[in-house]
């Protein structure tokens, strides 16, 4: 971050800041806008797109930006973005398709258009920084694969949970620690909450009730999780992770005490995350070291005597460190968090209350599915639905309340660009590698 910082400082003084075009302009969107235009050297947001122009005006006019321009065409908008105008426009092709942009920032939290418009910016060459862990934890390996091919970068963003946590993973895998789990640290999980049980604190916050669920509901963190599964190679001991409950704000550096097996031998390491523990709402690895000699120098350092060493970050803070995650793609090719490994984790439809043949599911957050992390093999093995394809699809038969879903269970809605996509990863990653 110190060689970031600096590097932006330069491009700044050079009059050659990074073009940046972001589509979606919500609550999040609107806090990225205000960060890029007021407080950080380096950056010029030249477009935002969103389906209701207005958010798109507000994002720009919450940071003092007043004058605005609104591009019909190609040719105007790529002219608009040269002459450093700001620009507001409802299609995300023209700032997709523009040489004028040299990075995307995707933050709809939608899955079906998320896809559209990282795929158009991957084709056209632009690097791409998502805030939309329900997309990457769904198609993240493939749409990669296109990335690489491409050769652009696709990333999550630092500042949300595992950006950080993949931050906090690299450095202490640098230090020579083996990284064994990798948590995050919730203040509530609760599988039954609705967006009505979550309206008072969704309105309190300026949040969409929908989205505030999904984080009550565990399937945030269950995304988040399988992001950075993905990441690093990890997987979930078991369906839904263990999530421990720990009384009276106990610290993170008691965790090794609080899952049933042993981390210091499993064989790829789990992501895992616990409810109440201080400091929240952070994130924590951790990890072992094998050399008598370093476990002495940590003991030192007040980490304790071991097996297991607990590091932490105490704190997430979103649509601050956001830009880091574009400097670092951009001027680095480096990416926050990506799916390197490719599915390893996956996150699926649970029901939240009995469901009925007939009914059509409804989104993430809302009041029919919660979504559960489980292995990706037993995933593709068991046909199980993910969640971020549950919406939108018909049920075929009656389900109890807390049954996994199946693709058994549901008609799929046809011409869905997602499921093409899922497709392609499931026949790269599985079909081809011989796995039934």
């Amino acid at each position: 971050m110190i060689i970031i910082d600096t590097a932006l400082k330069k491009r700044a003084a050079e009059g050659n800041p990074i073009r940046v075009g972001m589509v979606g302009a919500g609550a999040m969107g609107r806090g990225v806008a205000l960060q890029l235009l007021k407080y950080c050297p380096g950056f010029h947001l030249a477009a935002v797109s969103n389906r209701h122009i207005q958010s798109a005006e507000r994002a720009y006019q919450d940071a003092g930006v007043r004058h605005l321009v609104y591009p019909q065409t190609q040719a105007d908008f790529d002219t608009a973005v040269g002459a450093g105008k700001h620009c507001v426009v409802e299609s995300p092709q023209l700032i997709c398709q523009s040489p004028q942009i040299d990075v995307i920032l995707e933050v709809t939290g939608a899955v079906e258009f998320g896809a559209g418009v990282v795929t158009d910016a991957i084709e056209h060459g632009k690097h791409v920084v998502m805030m939309n862990a329900e997309l990457d934890s769904t198609v993240g390996p493939i749409l990669k694969r296109y990335a690489d091919q491409a050769g652009v970068i696709l990333t999550n963003v630092d500042g949300d949970q595992p950006g950080v946590l993949m931050n906090l993973y690299r450095f202490v895998q640098g230090i020579g620690v083996k990284p064994v789990l990798c948590g995050n640290i919730k203040g509530l999980q609760d599988p039954y909450r609705t967006p009505t049980t979550q309206k008072s604190f969704a309105e309190r916050w300026k949040q969409s009730a929908p989205m505030v669920t999904s984080f009550a509901d565990g399937t945030k963190i269950s995304f988040e999780q399988a992001l950075v599964a993905n990441a690093t190679g990890m997987r979930v001991a078991q369906r839904g992770m263990f999530g421990p409950t720990v009384d009276n704000f106990e610290h993170i550096d008691n965790a090794g005490n609080w899952y049933p097996i042993d981390l210091t031998t499993h064989n790829t390491g789990i992501v895992d995350y616990v409810v109440g523990a201080s400091p929240g709402p952070g994130v924590f690895v951790l990890g072992t070291h094998d050399d008598s000699a370093q476990q002495h120098f940590l003991e030192l350092y007040k980490l304790g005597t071991g097996p297991l060493y607990s590091f932490y970050t105490p704190y997430h803070l979103c649509h601050f460190e956001v830009h880091n995650t574009i400097a670092r793609a951009v001027l680095f090719g480096d990416a926050a968090i990506t799916p390197e490994h490719g599915p390893c984790v996956d996150v699926v439809a649970t029901a939240k209350r009995d469901l009925k043949a007939g009914e059509t599911l409804d989104g993430i957050g809302h009041y029919m599915t919660y979504g559960q992390a489980e292995n990706a093999d037993v995933v593709w093995q068991q046909r199980l639905l993910p969640i971020g394809l549950a919406e939108g699809c018909q049920l075929t038969r009656d389900l109890p309340q807390d049954a996994t879903l199946s693709l058994s269970d549901v008609t799929i809605p046809a011409g869905r660009l997602v499921d093409r996509l899922r497709d392609e990863q499931n026949q790269f990653f599985f079909e081809a590698l011989g796995q039934t």
